[in-house]
């Protein structure tokens, strides 16, 4: 039986920028980390030489080809794994469209898990080049690569994407007690709307090919991340609600379902009541709404916010690990 435990994400400042369209005309970049709320996929020998995926539903097939769950299909294809296992997931937070790419990091995991089942060790960027491959070449996901490389490797970091397709990721290091304080400032509140990114990045992607002033508007999304990953690397957190609030001012003018009354409403009455910065995480369009505002406010925000849902969390320095290796005989193809 092996056991992997990858983490979700939050994405602060230059999202977009990870997506094909922008960065292989001009380097993108975002600032990102992840936090301590997980999936976790478990993968066992199946006795009967059977395939069995379970997740919202449960699959038992034959050959490799008939599972209708493309991730779960594809990894398999890519690590060699063809027959007789069993494959379970489980998440902290609801898995689909929330905003915390909770997609890749299944996607991340499940392919931490096929390795080990197969006697490998998979380092963070195979990991994340193998995840981009299942999701956007082989299943054909309009996503980015931000997701992909921050739950693998984890931490606080900023990842550029440059215009031949390499992922550089770099740690921001900055002071424990920068990392305490950014903690108690953020405010995550679940909206209770989800929205698949492939409802959303589609349109986004076109706009950035065709509309000169959404280029634009993501050219100053990467120049917000170079100006976060620099504050945060003196230390200094004085502007980071700023930068929050301006990256989502660009982001909202991306696609038409990025934002919606809703939405705009509730951010607007957290801007009111204390908030310095926010965004929708993810592609937009629901799922979780991040703020920044000074913790002795977030009760109030809260209480002007009741149909939103204040969830805990805490951030997760490492990516996707292992947590429970049982030896057994590797299943090589």
């Amino acid at each position: 039986m092996i056991i992997s435990r990858t983490p979700l994400r939050i994405s602060f400042v230059g999202g977009g920028s990870d997506l094909a369209a922008f960065y292989l005309h001009e380097p993108g970049a975002v600032v990102a980390t992840t936090i301590a709320k997980y999936v976790y996929i478990n993968v066992n020998p199946k006795f009967d030489r059977r395939i069995r995926a379970s997740y919202s539903r449960t699959e038992i097939v034959d050959h490799v080809e008939q599972l209708e769950h493309e991730l779960v299909r594809e990894s398999l294809r890519l690590t060699g794994v063809d027959s007789a296992i069993e494959i379970t997931s489980i998440s902290d937070i609801p898995s689909r469209g929330t905003g915390l790419g909770s997609s890749s990091a299944y996607t991340v995991g499940l392919l931490n898990a096929l390795h080990a089942y197969r006697g490998l060790l998979a380092g963070a960027d195979r990991l994340a080049d193998e995840a981009c491959t299942v999701e956007i070449d082989r299943c054909g996901k309009p996503i980015g690569k931000q997701d992909q490389y921050m739950v693998a490797h984890g931490g606080l970091k900023y990842i550029s994407f440059t215009s031949d397709g390499n992922v550089l990721v770099t740690p921001i290091l900055c002071a424990i007690e920068v990392r305490r304080r950014l903690r108690e400032h953020l405010l995550l509140l679940y909206t209770g709307q989800t929205r698949s990114s492939e409802d959303v990045l589609p349109e986004q992607a076109h706009n950035m090919r065709v509309d000169p002033q959404r280029r634009a508007a993501v050219r100053r999304m990467v120049e917000l991340a170079d100006q976060m990953r620099d504050q945060l690397a003196a230390n200094k957190l004085d502007d980071f609600g700023a930068l929050l609030h301006e990256n989502w001012l660009a982001k909202r003018t991306l696609a038409s379902t990025v934002t919606s009354p809703a939405i705009d409403a509730a951010y607007e009455s957290a801007r009111r009541h204390g908030a310095l910065g926010g965004k929708i995480l993810g592609a937009g369009g629901g799922g979780f709404l991040l703020l920044y505002a000074p913790p002795d406010r977030h009760d109030e925000i809260c209480q002007a916010l009741p149909d939103l849902r204040p969830v805990s969390f805490s951030f997760e320095p490492q990516g996707s690990r292992l947590i429970y290796v049982e030896d057994h005989e590797p299943s090589l193809p």
